[in-house]
């Protein structure tokens, strides 16, 4: 087998034991997984984790998914014989990647390794251990529910490539406060992302104005060309008056040729999930006919949340889509290393998921 598919990777972890727990690869990790139950044939996979040292157990901790959209992007990039990252590959989203990472593990085709690492420091090339990777290695099975470390001589160049990068980001102040923590800072990367996606697939968008005091590259986002700094004159808006306080508080709009909206997005972590939906719900019912992609962005890991109040009755007609933060950022990488010209909108449409039944929604 030269390719592999999440449902091969499915059926591999369906193999282990389910009244046994298992361990993380790295020994540091004192955790604990079970896998409660899997849907076939792609997932996701529900497990559960937890640290005895730290007083929790598996009662009193809460079950966790392993989507699909998570399977497939590992399956993708393996390949026999390769050692892949998979804190890299996942770009440090998805929390539950090291569970997919030590299950997978698990199963007789997998081993982990430490290849050497290539350092560069002007003339003098050294070679030293290596992090972690994960090596399938399909044509030497090993016993089913053990870990097993295998040697490789292969030397891994660890410089980074494909990452998005975010330079010289300052969040505005509150009173003599910066409003510096991790979720403020990753909800104010992807804004950033978001806004030169759009830039680059020729849309003006929209960011609320909480967010438009952020400094990017020595500038406010509401100095940038292209970001509008207000939606009261906008053509879009003309035959919807009463939208437009229903649009200020939205995360993101993207607005094609003025008069055509791309996106309305909101970025949430999973408790505010329910509340974006509201807001663009409320938003809806004020441009009824106005056709437009409805957009959750959150963690790679969160699809099973988005999945579960996007299909609640109230939100049905707004077809959500899910837009991973993941993908946003492979397609914003994009962006900063391609000039990217003629997109048309499907483009856009395959870094989405369409996460709504169809039996539900009704156009």
């Amino acid at each position: 087998m030269s390719k592999i598919t999440a449902s091969n990777l499915v059926y591999f972890i369906d193999e282990l034991p389910k009244n046994l727990t298992y361990n993380y690869i790295h020994q540091k990790n004192k955790g604990l997984i079970r896998i409660i139950g899997i849907d076939f044939p792609e997932g996701p996979i529900r497990i559960k984790r937890w640290i005895p040292s730290e007083g929790k157990s598996e009662t009193t901790v809460r079950e966790e998914s392993i989507s699909s959209q998570m399977i497939w992007r590992i399956a993708n990039a393996l390949k026999p014989n390769l050692p892949i990252n998979v804190d890299r590959l996942f770009g440090g989203s998805y929390n539950t990647r090291s569970v997919l990472e030590s299950l997978l593990a698990h199963t007789p085709e997998f081993y982990y390794c430490y290849p050497g690492r290539i350092e560069n420091n002007t003339s003098n090339i050294k070679v030293r251990k290596g992090h972690k990777y994960l090596l399938w290695l399909p044509n030497k099975p090993h016993n089913l529910g053990e870990i097993v470390e295998t040697k490789t001589e292969q030397v891994i160049s660890e410089i980074p490539s494909q990452s998005a990068i975010y330079e010289s980001l300052i969040l505005p102040q509150q009173g003599n406060k910066e409003l510096n923590s991790e979720s403020k800072m990753r909800h104010a990367q992807i804004q950033i992302a978001l806004f030169m996606i759009g830039k680059q697939l020729g849309y003006k968008t929209w960011i609320n104005q909480n967010s438009q005091a952020i400094i990017y590259q020595n500038k406010k986002l509401n100095e940038y060309e292209g970001v509008l700094v207000s939606l009261k004159n906008e053509t879009l808006f003309i035959p919807y008056k009463e939208a437009v306080e229903y649009a200020l508080p939205i995360d993101c709009i993207w607005v094609k040729n003025g008069i055509l909206m791309s996106g309305v997005i909101e970025i949430e972590d999973s408790i505010g999930i329910h509340s974006g939906l509201t807001r663009m719900k409320n938003l809806q019912n004020k441009i009824p006919l106005l056709s437009t992609r409805y957009i959750i962005v959150t963690a790679d890991d969160e699809r099973g949340k988005v999945l579960q109040e996007a299909n609640k009755e109230q939100f049905i007609s707004l077809n959500t889509r899910f837009f991973s933060y993941s993908a946003v950022e492979e397609l914003y990488s994009l962006c900063q290393r391609r000039k990217l010209s003629g997109i048309t909108e499907e483009f856009l449409d395959c870094f989405m998921e369409k996460v709504v039944d169809n039996n539900k929604f009704i156009h």
